[in-house]
């Protein structure tokens, strides 16, 4: 009979540890969860932010093309001004 005392002893032990481990299993699986809600947390950010900098990109590209434009209309209007303007008047200088 004292065996089986020792064994129940034994058995209480073991379960006082198992429920330890579970315990840390358990903790661990809630900072998994925790991690990969955050990971997801910020992947939406970024996937805002690189949204927001395609959105910004693209406006700037208009912006440029658009001033490209605007710089080749005044590279015809200056050479018009200089064909118009006597060619005397330019080596002259203002006086």
């Amino acid at each position: 009979m004292p065996e089986t005392n020792s064994n129940s002893r034994g058995w209480q032990f073991n379960r006082q540890v198992n429920l330890t481990v579970l315990i840390q299993i358990f903790l661990l699986a809630s900072l998994i969860v925790g991690s990969w809600v955050n990971l997801q947390r910020q992947l939406d950010s970024l996937q805002h932010d690189m949204d927001m900098l395609l959105q910004s990109s693209a406006e700037f590209q208009a912006q440029l093309a658009e001033l490209a434009t605007m710089s080749v209309d005044q590279e015809y209007r200056l050479r018009a001004v200089e064909k118009a303007i006597p060619k005397a008047d330019i080596a002259d200088g203002p006086s």
